[in-house]
């Protein structure tokens, strides 16, 4: 522990995280105990050349909106899996376009987006189309698969953007 000199603000909570198609997704993360519901949309990265250790590996440009303030921070985390996927924050993207290894190597002096997610429960059909009927309606018949799972997100700020913006 004495590695951590500075505690990163850590949120935990529950993600629904619907797998679309096309390699996007698009989800909701709930923070507990605080029921503080964030946003999770994202779009999966082209390789320049053949980097993807196998089908089931890709890097994703995450964004996070915080639905209290409209504001969004943009992380890049890989994809492990197919349809039960494992999101988790990397320190290098080797093979990808430079401004996708720039922004994984570049923090400008803010702290660093780290996202763990691990799936418990995949929804495939009919009860991926249920769950996107209640939670996700403007996802309805694009043949998503959902991932549920626990969610953990540390080095959020968006406060901090409005006092650099102004």
């Amino acid at each position: 522990m004495e590695e951590r000199e500075e505690k990163m603000e850590e949120m935990e909570g529950m993600a629904s995280i619907a797998l679309l198609p096309s390699g996007s997704l698009s989800g909701h993360f709930i923070q507990l105990p605080h029921s503080i519901c964030y946003g999770l949309h994202g779009s999966e990265l082209p390789c320049e050349r053949e980097c993807s250790r196998g089908e089931d590996y890709r890097l994703i440009k995450l964004t996070i909106t915080d639905f209290n303030t409209k504001k969004e921070q943009v992380t890049i985390v890989e994809c492990k899996g197919h349809d039960a996927a494992r999101f988790n924050s990397i320190d290098h993207a080797h093979g990808w376009e430079k401004d996708v290894t720039g922004m994984v190597g570049q923090n400008n002096g803010k702290k660093r987006i780290m996202v763990f997610f691990e799936c418990q429960t995949l929804k495939a059909d009919k009860a991926a189309e249920d769950h996107i009927r209640q939670f996700m309606p403007k996802l309805m018949g694009l043949d998503a698969v959902v991932n549920i799972g626990r969610m953990t997100i540390s080095g959020l700020d968006f406060g901090k953007d409005d006092e650099e913006t102004e």
